[in-house]
């Protein structure tokens, strides 16, 4: 695969002069770089009838970047716009997020609501501690399942372990290490939190632990009052790599693209932390360890795209000797990750290594129709979409709807549907026993889905029960996913 470096831009500061790939820095001649940081609102407006956004301090672009037509400038409008509000939301929404965490987590260390109750008036609360094992953060306080041996399936294993593993990616290191050791009995590898150098900020995630010869990598996606995450989320930025395609740049950034070198083969100096680094060298280490091991790769919303783009650096980088052993990838909910390019390049590295690749959508779920695939971007997804509707009953479809969901006139079918799933949590532990049974948390969410029809189809629980719910083999239901 040809790679080519370029010259040094002032505004980037990133690397562009030809080289190889061993030896330098991978990265793109046409991209795509927002800075909404830098934008001032004045700007945001500019952006709808400025057909020069390239000289602005806040919108870098190379040949072929061009902000050209207004359905383009009307996304960068929007992405900037969304990303400054969060910029200035990020204290609020994480002093909120701490609050209902907090709250949700005192009846739990005070022994149950009445023992609460009883200790507010005798003074004896006992505050939540945040590094404690029996600290949960929302996902986890919206389904408290955590029983994986009940549903340990020959051939639906690695499902069970990717789900689970991608919920568990939410939580602390002492409860994530206390129900992989203790309740999984399996061997806690780490807990890591990397660098962002475009946030300049550690906000991505990732759990690993050992079941025997299967390593488990989850990165954690986007928790509900994170600003940062969310900014990646919406963050509409692009960089398009010789021979791979057009890739989202908010996800390559939190995966740990550097601002002064790109995608350089071998790790810099660890003066920061980068998950792509970081990871590809303990991995190395225990694939030297014990020659028998493989690994896979999963997450949850923002983690599903991490996890898929992990797998798509190490193609790039044609890192072979970790690609024969990866056994698949997993996500849950993962929104597109770059163009049809991409896609086809994925698809052949894919089939060349003989990497299994499952992508579950539930129903709904409003993430994996991001970013809206028109005609300005292109972003699409590849490989064949596991679709799950509202009874939990599987089939294989190229693509979700993305035109039918947008639609005006899908409103009221998505509000209906959301109204089933409202009357399907209070049936299911009658129907199917006490495991699906909801608790008043995750009720709480599903009467808000009656305005926000799509947002609830997006938790962890219910691709949770879409796993619980296969009675056979993955290989059986879904043949031949590549």
């Amino acid at each position: 695969m040809q790679v080519i470096k370029y010259k040094k831009s002032k505004q980037l500061n990133i690397c562009l002069e030809a080289t190889t790939m061993d030896e330098e820095n991978y990265f793109s001649k046409n991209y795509l770089y927002l800075k909404a940081e830098v934008a001032s609102w004045f700007d945001c407006l500019r952006i709808l009838h400025s057909n020069d956004l390239e000289k602005r301090d806040f919108c870098n672009t190379q040949i072929g970047g061009g902000v050209t037509g207004f359905r383009y400038r009307w996304i960068v409008f929007i992405s900037v716009l969304l990303q400054k509000a969060l910029l200035h939301l990020k204290n609020p929404m994480a002093a909120l997020g701490a609050a209902i965490e907090l709250c949700l987590n005192y009846p739990p260390f005070n022994g149950g609501y009445r023992r609460l109750f009883f200790n507010i008036f005798t003074g004896r609360v006992v505050k939540p501690d945040r590094t404690s094992a029996k600290f949960t953060s929302m996902v986890g306080n919206a389904d408290r399942r955590w029983d994986l041996k009940r549903n340990y399936y020959e051939n639906t294993a690695a499902a069970f372990i990717a789900i689970m593993a991608s919920k568990l990616s939410y939580e602390n290191e002492s409860f994530a290490r206390n129900i992989v050791t203790h309740h999984w009995e399996m061997e806690f590898i780490g807990f890591f939190n990397f660098w962002n150098d475009f946030q300049e900020v550690k906000s991505t995630y990732a759990t690993m632990f050992r079941d025997k010869n299967r390593i488990v990598i989850a990165f954690r996606g986007t928790e509900p009052f994170d600003s940062d995450a969310w900014r990646t989320d919406i963050d509409v930025s692009w960089y398009e790599f010789p021979g791979a395609g057009k890739i989202h740049g908010g996800f390559m950034k939190a995966l740990g693209l550097q601002k002064s070198a790109g995608w350089p083969k071998h790790a810099p100096t660890p003066t920061k932390p980068f998950a792509y680094y970081a990871l590809r060298e303990m991995l190395e280490t225990l694939m030297h360890e014990n020659g028998d091991a493989k690994f896979i790769l999963t997450g949850h919303s923002l983690g599903g795209a991490l996890a898929i783009l992990f797998a798509g650096i190490l193609a790039m980088h044609d890192e072979e000797s970790l690609l024969t052993r990866l056994e698949g990838v997993y996500t849950f909910g993962q929104p597109k990750v770059g163009n049809e390019q991409f896609g086809e390049y994925m698809k052949q590295k894919m089939k060349l290594y003989d990497i299994k690749y499952f992508r579950y959508v539930y129903c709904n779920d409003v993430v994996p129709r991001l970013p809206y695939d028109d005609k300005a971007f292109l972003f699409k997804h590849f490989g064949p979409c596991f679709y799950f509707n509202s009874c939990y009953k599987g089939q294989v479809v190229e693509e979700e709807d993305d035109d039918k969901y947008f639609s005006l006139l899908y409103v009221v079918p998505k509000v209906l549907n959301a109204v089933y799933e409202l009357i399907r949590s209070l049936m299911l532990p009658w129907i199917k026993g006490e495991e699906y049974r909801e608790g008043w948390f995750m009720k709480l969410f599903r009467l808000t889905a009656l305005v926000t029809p799509g947002l609830t189809d997006h938790f962890p629980l219910e691709y949770d029960n879409i796993t619980r719910s296969q009675k056979i083999g993955l290989i059986n239901i879904f043949p031949g996913a590549h």
